[in-house]
């Protein structure tokens, strides 16, 4: 996730990505680094078999220079789309539902 092209870089992990980028657009943890960078675009991500390599990757890449995941997303994603910008997502009912 990231908050502008070049900007700044989060790496995480989930096992329901559409649930997480709606708790970043949301910002439910107002209080969270996402929050906080105002991180709500989902520039990169990898889909995984398992979850144990899954948080391997991400152990990895959280040690990577940031030169390299720049590298990574613009291999991808050379103008920092939001990828999730098409996806069905339902903020309304999902509000409503943290209730």
């Amino acid at each position: 996730m990231s908050n502008k092209p070049q900007g700044v870089i989060y790496v995480g992990v989930t096992n329901n990505i559409d649930e997480r980028v709606k708790e970043h657009k949301l910002k439910i943890y107002q209080e969270s680094f996402m929050a906080k960078y105002n991180c709500d675009r989902l520039v990169y991500f990898e889909i995984f078999d398992n979850d144990k390599e899954a948080l391997i990757r991400e152990r990895r890449m959280k040690k990577w220079k940031r030169d390299w995941k720049i590298q990574l997303i613009e291999s991808m994603n050379p103008s920092w789309m939001d990828l999730s910008i098409n996806w069905n997502l339902d903020f309304n009912n999902y509000r409503n539902e943290r209730k």
